[in-house]
């Protein structure tokens, strides 16, 4: 069973499932690809008949063993080429992700192995994320959100949570990329915004952006 629409949905549900525990739900799912909940039940349906998800009628799916290692494929593909795309033709990190949405459906198993060793098997991809190598085993960071780094202790940015276009920019006007050192000098207790030291500057960021960068201490 394969087609974009089939990938999209391993993909999504891949993710999903890294923030919570169980199955992971119609509503989810919908909501994240945009479409009816009916349109997904019955996608849903078609991947169990395919041994890529078990599904639980009114609860959702998990995803089986063939399901993750082929949303890990995907994964991978999408990563790799995000990373080319920022080494070797000039994109920024926040123009890749839809770039790399198309790329990532190429099926060329050959073509995927080739890029990754044209880049010397990279670990991470430019928003800090883990890219799985040929036996889908990801190299992960020990990381935490900015927001939990204790006080005057050092860490280094090494991802984002919301990798969206709109986070990414905001982050480049403040100079806040993969790799730089990030030091919490004050947190308010009013609205708990932190005073930090970001490389060379300083600046007040809020709770929110501190909750969406990951660091590793």
């Amino acid at each position: 069973m394969q087609s974009l629409s089939t990938e999209n949905y391993l993909k999504a549900i891949y993710h999903a499932a890294q923030f919570r525990e169980g199955t992971v739900a119609t509503t989810s799912i919908a909501n994240k690809i945009g479409a009816k909940p009916s349109s997904v039940t019955d996608m849903f349906k078609k991947l169990a008949d395919h041994n890529l998800v078990e599904y639980e009628k009114y609860k959702g799916v998990t995803l089986t063993t063939d399901g993750v290692k082929k949303a890990l494929h995907i994964i991978r593909k999408h990563r790799l080429w995000e990373s080319f795309l920022v080494s070797h033709l000039n994109f920024s990190w926040d123009e890749v992700h839809q770039v790399a949405e198309q790329l990532e459906h190429i099926q060329s198993e050959k073509l995927t192995n080739e890029l990754d060793r044209f880049l010397d098997y990279p670990t991470h991809d430019p928003h800090g994320d883990p890219i799985p190598n040929r036996a889908l085993f990801m190299k992960t960071h020990n990381k935490i959100l900015l927001l939990d780094l204790p006080l005057n202790k050092e860490g280094v940015c090494v991802g984002v949570k919301d990798n969206s276009s709109d986070f990414l920019r905001y982050l480049d006007r403040r100079q806040i990329g993969i790799g730089t050192p990030i030091l919490i000098l004050h947190r308010e207790e009013y609205d708990q915004s932190l005073h930090i030291q970001a490389g060379n500057s300083t600046l007040m960021i809020t709770e929110k952006t501190a909750e969406n960068i990951y660091v590793k201490p």
